[in-house]
């Protein structure tokens, strides 16, 4: 049986790869978190095989809910599948789908609007644009590579991702600050997001641009990273066309279970749904 350690460079390698990713400062400290509350579980053996994950996850019934149990496993497991150690992977506990959102991690369009003109008020132009070509589009960071001078000219994109082309297309506004913004910098043709040395932006300097930001902003850093402006984009169109099928193409999800995930809103806000329905009398 083949077993596994876990290394201090082991974590910091991964916890550079989750902001790659572009996941959340909290999302990435809970998983590293995480990782470590089962590195101590294990105690003086360090030895990882997937029988001893699995007593791991009989302990955890014993101290935690099935959402915080299943949260953990998460974590674990794909930290797992990053090393190729797939064969120590284990299921989670069954449980109905989470039907909302956290109301700490949903980003409300004042905020985003906040954001934006205080990037613009600290003259940072080119993050106002960032915020506002993902939030306006949809796209993934990693694909605002697609988004070239060529692209705002013919106010359609052609996006890649995992293999998968699909269009992108630029509302009229967007282009007109795209287009403006490129002749202020004399960018004359690819990328339009891109360093003084005309080189793509590195996500993770975005990212952090995006949490200084959020800081001279005065919006709960937690809430901003460059996915969840994609997020607020699906919530905001399904909210106005309540056509999920659409907006998978749109996002470029394979099924729209996945993009479930992306419209679900906070319970508060099923709260307010319920009250006006007005069936109690």
């Amino acid at each position: 049986m083949t077993m596994r350690h876990i290394n201090i460079e082991d974590l910091q390698r991964y916890r550079q790869e989750l902001i790659e990713a572009e996941k959340s400062l909290a999302t990435t400290e809970k998983y590293i978190r995480d990782i470590k509350t089962f590195l101590h579980w294990l105690g003086d053996d360090k030895d990882i095989t997937k029988d001893r994950v699995i007593q791991y996850k009989e302990y955890l019934k014993t101290k935690y809910k099935v959402s915080s149990i299943n949260s953990m496993l998460v974590a674990i497991n794909r930290f797992f599948q990053y090393m190729g150690w797939n064969e120590c992977c284990v299921k989670g506990l069954k449980s109905q789908q989470q039907m909302f959102s956290s109301e700490s991690r949903e980003l409300k369009q004042y905020e985003y609007e906040k954001l934006v003109e205080t990037a613009r008020r600290k003259k940072k132009e080119q993050l106002a644009l960032i915020i506002e070509t993902i939030t306006g589009t949809g796209i993934r960071i990693s694909e605002l590579v697609y988004i070239t001078v060529e692209a705002v000219t013919q106010g359609r994109a052609e996006v890649s991702c995992k293999g998968k082309w699909r269009q992108i297309y630029l509302t009229k506004e967007l282009r007109k600050r795209l287009m403006k913004y490129c002749r202020q910098k004399e960018i004359k043709a690819g990328p339009v997001f891109c360093s003084r040395h005309r080189k793509p932006l590195d996500r993770s300097n975005i990212w952090s641009m995006m949490k200084k930001l959020s800081k001279e902003a005065g919006v709960d850093p937690g809430k901003v990273f460059p996915h969840n402006f994609r997020h607020l984009f699906a919530r905001t169109y399904y909210k106005k066309h309540k056509d999920i099928f659409y907006l998978a193409d749109i996002l470029g999800h394979a099924s729209v279970n996945t993009t479930r995930i992306y419209t679900r809103t906070a319970g508060a806000n099923h709260i307010r749904l319920l009250e006006g329905l007005k069936l109690v009398i």
